[in-house]
Parts: C-alpha cells; structure tokens; sequence
C-alpha cells in the first residue's frame, strides 16, 4: 500500500461502526483526499437482534475464550450484510466491536476481521485501528476527533467548537480550527467525558426488557437523586487529565448508585450522570466552545439535551443543525481515517489520546496490490 502515500486523488471510502451501545452496524460513504471532505455518500444502518446483542454483551470485558469467538462471530456476519448493500467502494474502514479497553493495561480489543471482510468485498480494508496507538503509549481513544476536525473546517466554523458523541460511553472533542492540520499542538483536545447511553441502556434491558430509554420518556417521568449524582462526580476519573478514556463498564458503579430507586427516578438519575459528566468535561478545554454540537443517540433524548442546555452557556444543538449526519459521523469518521492510514498520515496526536506523537494507526488488508486509490 506504499503507493497510497504519494496520490492526493479523492477516495470514495466506506466507514463502518459498531459502537457501545451494542444496537447495530452503521456504514456510511464520503468522499475525500484524507484531508478535506469533498462530498457525504450514502448510509445505511443494520440493528443487532435481541438475541445478538446477548452475544455480544456476554463477551463485553473478555479477552479470548467462547464467547469472544462468538461475538466476533456476529460482527463479522452484520458487517457481511450490510457491506453488500454498497457499489463502487474504493476503500473500507472497518472498526469491529469493542469488547475490552485497557490501555494502560491489557491494550484494547476489537474483534471483527478485517482480512475476512476483505475477501467478500474485493477492495483494500483497513482496519484494527487502536492497537498502533495503544502500543506507542495512548489511549487509543477516541479517533473521531481528526475526522470532527475536517468537519469543522467542513461547516465554515471561525472559532473554536466542541463536538460530543453521547453513545454507550460520552466523549468530547475541542476543535481549533484556525490551525491547518489536526495533529499540530493546540488544533485538538479530546477524551472520553464518562458513562452515556450504556448504563441508561443496561437498566431498561434489565428492569423492563426495553432496549433503551426512547425520546426519554422514562427519565422525563422520573426525579434526579442528588445524593447520587453526587457520589458519582466523586470518582477519580473525573480529577483526571485529558486525554483520558474508559471501557464500557468502566463505570459500572452508577448503576450501583441507583439500585435502590424506582425505574423513572433511576433513568433520570443516569441521565443526569451522563450530562454532569460533560459539564465536568468541558472545564478542561482551552476556552469555552462557541457551540457545542451533539452527535450519537444521545441527542435524540430531550431530556439530555434539556439538562446539557440548561447546565451550559453556550448553544447546544444536534449535529443536524449544520447539516452532518448524527446518526452516521462515527461510521463516516472510520471511512476519513481509513484513508489517512491508507496515504501514511496520522490519525492520532498527544491532544486526542496522549501519544507522544502523531501515529497513524490501523492495518491494511489488501486483495489486489495494483489497486489504486487515486
């Protein structure tokens, strides 16, 4: 793949992503030279069955054994799938499922392979994208920051913003985008903010068999516990440094928290977590974003956004409102980075996980060494 370096063309790459919230594949398109985004191509979304989802939960935190092998499994045949509804695919970027996350530990793990989907599509697949940093000392997480920052370049934006992904796990990104390149000191500043949609989510299947907490109509029917709320701001990740970023579970103990509580007040205590933790969040950035705007099925809560709205000075709207795509930035953020991996540039930097220096991670499974990017 040395020959990707040196062509500047424009790629049509797919991006593909199976986040925390463990609710299926997201596959997008864009165009782009791994710089600029030329053009935003089709999406489309494939949910997990109750069943696979089961699969995949039983996995959460496991390294190696049976059930790893069989949530890999699962993630591979979604992929499968959904794959074969696109045409005229240059590249993919294959992000795989996060099942355990320790980088100051045991690394991370992914599973998904990206040399089997190789085979089905015929096109070059990059993939594992976090082991690379993880081993150059970061945290591997998050990635979507250099893809926020085209996007902010993309949207016209003057001054600086705050892109927040409320997914299983919440995550901040501040963008300058005064500077040129994502990687130069001062153009980013990213970590994961704590615990999202995932407790909200894991008390609803437990309680009452729903999946989630849709348009926050249980959280609206509950009252917040204080004393809770303020027991969670009390753990140590919150006096942490950015960059930092967590596992899933990490945050297990919320849950804890509210065990005692009826369902409503519960899911409204957990919601309140999620957005106490991006108020923290945001303390460490630079200077106050100009906006910050919400990616991920947390904005599709009310009362989240209620919360952030009324705990924040700033505006704080949906990505919608500068025309992006909520549902599918992190899909098309995996189809931006599988170019930049594809063309030698990097996809991390001190300020997004606390690398020493910009790495490009991710490795490339390529069927045809004659293929070309350009």
């Amino acid at each position: 793949m040395d020959r990707a370096k040196d062509q500047t063309g424009t790629v049509r790459a797919l991006g593909l992503m199976s986040g925390t919230s463990l609710d299926g594949v997201d596959a997008a398109v864009i165009e782009t030279d791994g710089h600029t985004i030329s053009a935003f191509g089709p999406g489309k979304y494939r949910a997990y069955s109750a069943d696979k989802q089961t699969v995949l939960r039983a996995a959460l935190g496991q390294w190696n054994g049976a059930p790893v092998e069989a949530a890999a499994a699962v993630v591979e045949a979604a992929h499968r799938d959904v794959i074969a509804e696109f045409e005229g695919i240059d590249l993919v970027g294959f992000h795989g499922q996060t099942l355990a996350h320790e980088p100051r530990g045991r690394g991370t793990l992914q599973v998904g392979n990206g040399a089997s989907l190789n085979e089905t599509l015929g096109v070059p697949v990059v993939w594992d994208f976090r082991s690379e940093d993880v081993a150059q000392g970061g945290e591997g997480a998050p990635l979507a920051p250099f893809f926020h920052f085209a996007c902010a370049r993309t949207i016209g934006a003057l001054a600086p913003i705050c892109f927040l992904n409320l997914g299983g796990v919440g995550n901040l990104t501040y963008v300058d985008p005064s500077f040129e390149r994502p990687e130069e000191p001062g153009a980013l500043l990213a970590f994961d903010t704590g615990p999202a949609n995932a407790p909200i989510n894991d008390l609803m299947q437990a309680r009452l068999g729903a999946a989630m907490d849709k348009d926050g109509v249980m959280a609206a029917r509950g009252t917040v516990d204080d004393a809770a709320l303020k027991q969670f701001l009390t753990s140590p990740y919150f006096e942490r440094t950015s960059p930092k970023s967590l596992d899933r579970n990490d945050f297990d103990s919320s849950a804890a928290l509210v065990e005692s509580l009826p369902d409503a007040d519960a899911v409204a205590t957990l919601t309140a977590m999620a957005t106490a933790a991006v108020v923290r969040g945001l303390g460490l950035c630079p200077q106050p974003p100009s906006r910050l705007l919400v990616t991920g099925g947390g904005r599709l809560n009310p009362v989240m956004m209620a919360m952030l709205r009324d705990a924040l000075e700033c505006p704080v709207e949906p990505v919608e409102a500068v025309g992006l795509d909520g549902d599918m930035l992190e899909a098309q953020a995996f189809a931006y980075l599988a170019v930049r991996v594809a063309r030698g540039l990097p996809t991390s930097c001190p300020g997004t996980t606390g690398v020493d220096h910009p790495v490009g991670g991710g490795r490339i499974s390529d069927p045809a060494p004659a293929h070309s990017l350009a």
